[in-house]
């Protein structure tokens, strides 16, 4: 099964950007964020959806 969310770090791994520019882009809207807790997880959709649109 593939993971329906992912962790910033991990956006940030599998995008080869900073963290800076993950959370530009979470306040954007062009990735969703689920917040559990205290934690931030990035939808793999909206990964895939910027992705697609560049």
């Amino acid at each position: 099964m593939e993971p329906i969310t992912v962790s910033v770090e991990e956006a940030k791994r599998v995008l080869g950007i900073g963290t800076t520019k993950i959370y530009e882009l979470m306040a954007e809207g062009h990735l969703k964020r689920v917040k559990l807790g205290r934690r931030t997880l990035i939808r793999t959709d909206s990964i895939r959806q910027l992705v697609e649109a560049a």
